[in-house]
């Protein structure tokens, strides 16, 4: 049993080494927060140019070191300079470059940031980043340009993630998007129905600290009516989440019928490219092929997907399992029929496989008769038909018009329409909308204010989470090491 001094003293031990490796992580912090960080910022190989970026109260020091040409250290910021790079310690001259001097707080990250343009080589340009390096700079963790330019209060969270957006942005639709989230479009919302909150909160503190005034009711119904207009833009918003999410990613497209009905032919013909083998011979395609494309303004994810139908090569099945998982995830199914030969029962099949999916019917092969006329189909369904010949590129336009026709609307005029364009805003928003309703049932329940406020505050910090405002260090930290390394 340990007497109660030594128990004090192992306490005070305790203590005393909790307190030092708080004070450790916190210096660490700051270390790293105001290191100057360097990496390449375009894609390694063979090119024009590369760019290699610093950042940091250093950066243009640092730069200086191994910059022979003006001194980076007394010209003008947002200039750019003729000079080369040379090693201090060889005197060697590693590459002519043209380097860029960027002052803060009108930079990126709000820090003083420089930007070398080299010969865009492999070797040379990694030469220049390990000179860096070596002279003071530190490499840049994934996104850590974006995470600084966040920290610094440049961009909010939504912003932060339209940047990756514009960078893997597969369309122009998807670009046009990513731009108007980048402006602040999300994040003026979110943070106009944040004041909102905020407003109704403190007016509701003020009648728990001045109970004389007898406000219950008038509060407790005002409270009641923010909740729900509240809750009723969040609705908005999240009603433009599977929009948000196909202008993002792209409508995930099944390109289904059984093998050599002109699957693979099809997926070539609206990617402009041989991008799969087209054979006469039925099971060419053994796997599922992807491939992003725009049809009129509609952004698809095309998978083309294995002829499904009953075999015993393992090979094929395993493909047949596949194009049947993806037609369980697609938005959208172009269902291929041979209308030169009669339906068959894997037809049949296929057609009750798909049919709560949204999809195209195509009537391929014309060229070679009719022996599925539209009217037959239409007694099965009421889908759009379309009756073609990929081969001869037949009645392609009136396909391309029934894919637009479907997705017109929310599609085309979304460029200037704020959107929810990830799962992880459409899951906060969704969250503080729960909260939000837990306030009126408080309310129809007669529950004290101060519990009712509570809710009212989960929500008003949900929302703070979308821009990052209230946001978990961790939610933060995860979310920029996604992004490429030199952004």
């Amino acid at each position: 049993m340990l007497y109660p001094s030594l128990f004090f003293v192992v306490v005070e031990w305790a203590l005393f080494l909790l307190r030092l490796f708080y004070v450790g992580e916190k210096m660490a912090q700051v270390l790293t927060q105001f290191d100057t960080i360097a990496a390449i910022s375009t894609p390694i190989g063979e090119g024009g140019i590369s760019i290699v970026r610093l950042s940091g109260e250093d950066a243009v020091a640092i730069a200086n070191k191994i910059f022979k040409g003006a001194d980076l250290t007394q010209v003008p910021s947002h200039t750019i300079h003729y000079g080369h790079i040379v090693d201090p310690k060889t005197k060697d001259v590693v590459d002519e470059t043209m380097v860029s001097v960027l002052r803060a707080p009108k930079t990126f990250t709000r820090e003083d940031m420089v930007e070398i343009n080299c010969h865009g080589g492999m070797i040379v340009t990694n030469d220049i980043l390990q000179l860096l390096l070596a002279n003071g700079a530190r490499m840049a963790d994934p996104g850590e340009f974006t995470k600084r330019a966040f920290m610094n209060g440049r961009i909010d969270l939504t912003q932060a993630e339209s940047v990756m957006d514009i960078v893997r942005a597969k369309t122009d639709k998807s670009r046009q998007v990513a731009m108007t989230q980048l402006a602040g479009g999300l994040l003026d919302k979110i943070r106009t129905m944040r004041q909102e909150l905020l407003d109704t909160m403190a007016h509701e503190e003020v009648n728990i600290d001045y109970p004389e005034y007898d406000m219950d009711d008038l509060t407790s119904q005002e409270m009641k009516k923010k909740a729900e207009e509240v809750s009723k833009q969040i609705d908005q918003l999240l009603k433009t989440a599977q929009e948000g999410k196909i202008i993002r990613n792209g409508l995930a497209t099944a390109i289904v019928g059984r093998p050599n009905v002109g699957k693979s032919s099809l997926l070539n013909y609206l990617t402009q490219d041989d991008k799969a083998i087209v054979t006469d011979i039925a099971g060419t395609t053994r796997d599922t092929l992807e491939e992003y494309v725009s049809v009129k303004g509609v952004p698809l994810k095309l998978i083309d997907t294995a002829g499904i139908h009953h075999t015993e090569d393992k090979v094929e099945k395993i493909g047949v399992e596949r194009s049947k998982k993806a037609i369980a995830e697609a938005d959208l199914v172009l269902l291929l029929l041979d209308a030169s030969q009669d339906l068959t029962d894997e037809d049949k099949n296929l057609l009750n496989l798909t049919a709560n999916k949204k999809r195209i019917i195509i009537l391929n092969k014309q060229d070679l008769g009719t022996k599925i006329s539209q009217e037959m189909i239409r007694e099965i369904t009421d889908n759009p038909i379309i009756v073609t010949s990929i081969l001869k590129q037949e009645n392609m336009a009136a396909l391309e018009n029934a894919i637009e026709q479907l997705f017109f609307s929310g599609i085309e005029n979304s460029q200037n329409q704020i959107l929810v364009t990830n799962q992880r805003q459409a899951g906060l928003l969704a969250k503080a909308k729960q909260s939000l309703e837990d306030v009126v049932n408080g309310i129809d329940d007669a529950m004290p204010l101060d519990l009712v406020q509570i809710d009212l505050k989960n929500a008003w910090d949900t929302l703070g989470e979308i821009t990052g405002e209230s946001a978990p260090d961790e939610l933060i930290t995860q979310l920029f090491s996604q992004f490429c390394l030199g952004k």
